[in-house]
């Protein structure tokens, strides 16, 4: 086949985004399918790959981050998807950028991929706190219609698990196919923890020797509520001995990172850009403490279970649904108190056991390997098909 994935979100810079479709390449590549990403750039020009090609398309940059683009005008993305003549177009975003893939006109199939819940990175990050989640549902009635209407354009939406599924399907957004997502398990395993440099991040953060070494991984953005870690982080570590790494940047990092000086034992490590090395850091940290509850999957939590690491993640999104008793403690998202409870739950717990938990639950968590061969087999069926795709599997 040949595809053309319109990634909206997708920036040479890094991510979780460019992660992901660097391993969509290769594996298409492995597959025999040709894979063009088309991705808002500075200027016009093509990207050889690993795999295949980015197709840059000039647009303006995005007002909240200016490693990244926005597709605003149809015209061009749809001229550089016809030149490819593809068999399926991917759409990667629910904003314009994916309106756009829907808009296309030409005789190829269409996927919608769910990587993004607007409406819970926006409207419930900021007012499911002071106006609770049934309300927020009630007001965001309007936005859910409007995907409702984005998801009709395309023959598929694709979905992470069977939880998200539920969630659009409440909400009037079609009947979404489940594809599971995963991630690269021979890198993120228990095998690579380093307790030399677990002692390093301890000293680093400022923390006693003794202390539990926490880490939080991701975006410094506002839906990943680094505040309310920060907040719990302060409260736990009043109790008990505490240190926690903070991995990722973002358009929050000036903030955060002022906050943390005022707290003690809190390091803000930056990010770090070789997968081996974090993998090395995670296998090495006692916890994971998770903010986001607008995953639609959740990769530094499943990461963290792979490196036998238990996770803290608050009750709703992607992070929830991967955490279990075996190997995790939840919290209602954003209680900074229920958050520092649940951190304080978790180290009074058998390491041995939850580790234990952590492998029983790696075991269902799937591999990156796996979610592509699932993916490119779906959109085999829908190529080959006549009907669009609207039964969930």
């Amino acid at each position: 086949m040949r595809i053309v994935d319109v990634s909206e979100s997708y920036s040479s810079h890094g991510g979780g985004v460019r992660t992901y479709v660097h391993a969509k390449l290769a594996a298409a590549h492995r597959h025999g399918h040709e894979l063009v990403v088309l991705a808002p750039g500075t200027h016009d020009g093509e990207e050889i790959v690993a795999g295949g090609r980015i197709r840059w398309v000039r647009a303006p940059r995005s007002p909240f981050d200016a490693r990244y683009g926005l597709f605003v005008a149809a015209d061009p993305v749809h001229r550089a998807i016809a030149e490819h003549e593809p068999d399926l177009v991917e759409g990667s975003s629910p904003w314009l950028g994916g309106s756009i893939a829907g808009r296309y006109r030409g005789p190829a199939k269409k996927a919608l991929v769910f990587h993004t819940d607007p409406i819970a990175v926006w409207a419930e990050t900021f007012l499911a706190g002071p106006l609770g989640i049934d309300r927020v549902d009630r007001l965001m009635r309007p936005a859910w219609a409007r995907l409702a209407r984005l998801a009709a354009r395309f023959d598929a939406t694709v979905v992470a698990g069977p939880w998200l599924s539920r969630r659009l399907a409440d909400h009037g957004v079609g009947a979404p196919v489940v594809v599971p997502f995963g991630i690269d398990k021979a890198r993120f395993r228990s095998a690579r923890r380093d307790p030399a440099l677990r002692q390093r991040l301890i000293a680093a953060c400022g923390a006693p020797a003794d202390a539990s070494l926490l880490v939080a991984v991701g975006r410094l953005d506002p839906e990943k509520r680094i505040g309310t870690l920060l907040d719990a982080f302060a409260r736990a570590s009043a109790r008990r001995p505490l240190a926690l790494a903070i991995f990722g940047r973002g358009s929050m990092a000036r903030l955060v990172a002022r906050r943390a000086r005022g707290l003690r034992g809190v390091h803000v490590a930056g990010w770090v850009g070789v997968p081996d090395q974090m993998a090395r850091v995670l296998a090495s940290a006692d916890a994971l403490v998770h903010g986001s509850a607008a995953e639609t999957y959740g990769m530094a939590v499943a990461e963290a279970i792979c490196a036998g690491v238990p996770v803290v993640v608050p009750d709703r999104g992607g992070a929830a649904a991967l955490c279990g008793p075996g190997h995790g403690e939840q919290y209602r998202a954003g209680d900074a108190e229920g958050c520092a409870q649940a951190i304080e739950r978790l180290l009074r717990r058998d390491p041995i056991a939850l580790q234990a938990g952590c492998r029983t639950a790696a075991r269902s968590i799937a591999s990156i390997d796996d979610h592509f061969d699932g993916l490119f087999e779906l959109y085999a069926r829908m190529v080959g098909a006549r009907a669009p795709m609207r039964a969930a599997s």
